[in-house]
């Protein structure tokens, strides 16, 4: 059997997802193989500053920078309290993993110290937790039109509000989220 991997692209909730942990949720699938697949969340920012995180993990900024304002994002229900990186790939450390042209993914506190001292990457997102999926429990729950597949970007990811970002995914492939059916079926 052929795997399509769905690794880069973002995976948005439909809008009948009862599962309160992803209802409306925009997710970026960071590992996609026939074993597992595993995804952040990009649109639950949680009331955490990365500034509190950075002081939680006794990491003192050495410069000055905004972003330290931006909130954590609650990235899955899965092991909450582990931390990931998505990034720009300008910025490499010991778990840097490419997810897709653009983007990167690191779990290890060199890319969080790169960050406080300067010389992070140009854009990051940080969540908490992640989403996980069984073989074949993703493609599953995709046939049964709990999904859409969209395709990642930087801007979307990094720039766009958060509250904006499920709803101009999908209509980046053409879909108006307020006019699908709830009750969506096979034909």
């Amino acid at each position: 059997m052929m795997h399509d991997s769905l690794t880069g692209q973002l995976l948005l909730a439909m809008p009948g997802m009862i599962d309160t942990n992803f209802a409306q949720s925009v997710t970026l699938i960071c590992v996609h193989t026939p074993e597992l697949a595993i995804g952040l969340i990009i649109n639950r920012p949680t009331n955490l500053t990365l500034r509190e995180l950075f002081d939680h993990l006794s990491l003192a900024p050495g410069v000055r920078d905004d972003r330290l304002n931006h909130p954590v994002y609650q990235g899955g229900p899965v092991q909450p309290e582990r931390g990931f990186i998505v990034h720009s790939p300008d910025c490499i450390g010991e778990s840097t993993q490419e997810i897709s042209d653009g983007l990167s993914m690191s779990s290890s506190k060199d890319v969080l110290e790169a960050i406080v001292q300067g010389r992070g990457p140009r854009q990051f997102l940080v969540a908490l937790g992640y989403a996980g999926w069984k073989p074949g429990q993703l493609e599953r729950e995709i046939s049964e039109n709990a999904w859409l597949s969209s395709p990642s970007s930087q801007d979307l990811i990094f720039d766009l509000p958060a509250d904006q970002r499920w709803e101009a995914a999908a209509r980046r492939i053409g879909v108006h989220l307020d006019r699908l059916s709830i009750d969506a079926g096979h034909a």
